[in-house]
């Protein structure tokens, strides 16, 4: 409009104007009224677009720096690191603040195995005093779950483990048959009606959210997303960071998708610079301002978003032991089993679960935001445009009333990419990867890109027989982080610590399938002290990459380069 420029926000810079949405309606009326009377008016005009093109007074934070608690977080931290590694690598003198590596944990998805895992590699990083090393702690999918479980202790990476670690193992090996008791049916029913009376818009993986809830906790579990500020305000812990990714309804993941990341502070697209406050997600939002406040999810509905189960599989080993009836299946779903009566109440969560099964749905924090014309020509942008869909500003989420979320596992089970976002400045990266079958690292995405990362070079016969773990250091290729990749394998530990156990540990007829939700005693604690086990027995690596880091960050201070 006014002569083909938007009247909705823009990177332009100038000064902000505390304009509520109300005032700015009436005086865009004004323009238009006055407009069709003087058409001279340009001055008047324009004024008014230098207003509205300000992003400082928007709820919508517009920009691809990181926040100012991140920061802020960020130089806190560094006192905790800075000793570690002061510690860890004997160093005989204090490290300054830019001789300090940003180190980040990252993990992949899995289920309860994922979930498992994560404690057992995290024990091992306690020992060696290595969680201290790190700035940032990465997940997806059942690894969230260990995550949220852990930052409900606001000190939690400075205390034993081994009470997290027994209190996860009587859930993970706990019968599940009451997910679906009477009582707990009636449950999910009145949370359901609760949360869309709020004003969200529920779906199957809502429930999901609610069925994770019982099989991790003993009763309700109030806790949010940013209530694990308080487990980072005193950079007393690494930062955590979420991942999911958002998709469109007709495209599949390989033709669409857009990296989201959740931190206690801010929810955000990384592909656009945009992001808003944690307790905001899910409100609803219209160019850039906060149209209407809608309660906090609680975590376990994120937990479920996060990890959405597929194709009902997970769903279906819960309920496996009742035999119940198959329902006709659409064309693009896989056969999967649930219960149905005739009671009100069976109908309601029927309809939730034959929706479609791996999609949640939030209010689009980007509804309304129409991209600058030189947007598209943002380096940041185009780091993350990855589809032919992103050559077209009308294809892209601003243009959605809702953001549909799925499980990163469905297109690559990571949870890198924020670790990648050249602001937080990267240096390693210890890859705990949790996935079944193939277990090959692929760093194809990242080439394609053109984001710098370490080149992965294994032999066929390497990749058929796995070590527990690998160091690959690409120095020529500005920018890429050193990486420590950790495959879940079970190499010299059936030799020297368990002869005969676990031999198969990712493999989908091991205890530990993904779709397992049930594990006897003895398999969660053999997993727990197998890759508590690999990560020990890798520490001459662990420390090899840290020493680098630290060299490299030095060399570059004395030599500028």
């Amino acid at each position: 409009l006014f002569g083909g420029r938007s009247l909705t926000p823009t990177w332009s810079e100038g000064p902000s104007a505390e304009l509520s949405p109300q005032i700015a309606i009436v005086i865009t009326a004004f323009f238009f009224f006055f407009a069709a009377w003087v058409p001279t008016c340009n001055m008047c005009a324009c004024v008014f677009l230098h207003l509205c093109s300000s992003s400082e007074d928007l709820d919508v934070r517009l920009g691809f720096d990181l926040c100012t608690e991140e920061q802020d977080f960020l130089c806190k931290r560094k006192k905790y690191v800075a000793a570690a590694l002061k510690n860890v690598l004997q160093l005989e003198e204090d490290l300054q603040d830019d001789e300090i590596p940003v180190v980040a944990i990252m993990t992949t998805g899995g289920g309860m195995r994922s979930l498992t895992t994560t404690y057992g590699s995290l024990l091992g990083l306690k020992k060696l005093n290595v969680i201290d090393c790190a700035m940032y702690l990465t997940g997806l999918s059942g690894t969230t779950w260990t995550m949220a479980n852990l930052y409900r202790d606001a000190d939690w990476s400075q205390q034993d483990l081994s009470g997290k670690i027994n209190e996860a193992r009587k859930h993970v090996t706990k019968c599940k048959m009451g997910s679906f008791s009477m009582e707990r049916m009636k449950y999910y029913n009145k949370q359901l009606c609760q949360r869309k009376q709020e004003g969200h818009r529920t779906s199957s993986i809502d429930l999901w959210g609610l069925i994770v809830e019982y099989l991790l906790h003993d009763g309700k579990d109030n806790h949010k997303l940013s209530d694990q500020r308080q487990a980072v305000d005193q950079g007393q812990n690494p930062l955590p960071i979420y991942v999911a990714i958002n998709v469109k309804d007709n495209y599949s993941t390989l033709d669409f998708k857009e990296w989201l990341e959740f931190t206690p502070y801010e929810v955000g697209f990384m592909k656009y610079g945009a992001f808003i406050r944690s307790e905001d997600f899910g409100s609803e939002f219209f160019m850039g301002r906060l149209m209407k406040r809608l309660p906090e999810s609680r975590i376990c509905y994120l937990e479920g978003d996060l990890l959405s189960w597929k194709n009902g599989k997970l769903i279906k080993n819960i309920i496996d032991y009742i035999n119940w009836p198959v329902l006709p299946m659409r064309p693009h779903e896989q056969k999967s089993q649930i219960f149905t009566t005739a009671s009100p109440l069976s109908r309601v969560l029927r309809g939730a679960i034959t929706e479609r099964t791996s999609v949640a749905q939030y209010h689009s924090f980007l509804k309304g935001l129409q991209l600058h014309n030189d947007y598209l020509e943002n380096d940041k942008f185009c780091r993350w445009k990855d589809t032919v869909l992103d050559t077209s500003p009308n294809q892209l989420t601003e243009t959605a009333e809702y953001l549909s979320l799925i499980d990163t596992g469905f297109f690559i089970n990571t949870s890198c990419p924020p670790l990648l976002r050249p602001e937080r400045k990267v240096d390693v990266i210890l890859h705990l990867n949790y996935s079944a079958g193939s277990q090959i690292l692929s760093c194809k995405y990242y080439s394609e890109q053109g984001i710098p990362f370490p080149k992965v070079a294994l032999s066929e016969e390497e990749r058929k027989n796995l070590k527990e773990c690998y160091l690959f250091d690409d120095a020529e290729t500005p920018g890429a982080p050193i990486l420590l990749f950790f495959p879940l394998v079970n190499d010299t530990y059936q030799s020297y610590k368990a002869p005969g156990k676990l031999s198969a540990v990712a493999n989908r007829f091991s205890p530990y399938s993904t779709y397992s939700v049930t594990y006897k005693e003895q398999d969660y604690d053999q997993l727990v002290k197998l890759t508590e086990y690999n990560i020990l027995n890798n520490k001459h690596l662990i420390l090899q990459a840290l020493r680098t880091a630290v060299e490299r960050k030095r060399r570059h201070k004395k030599y500028g380069a």
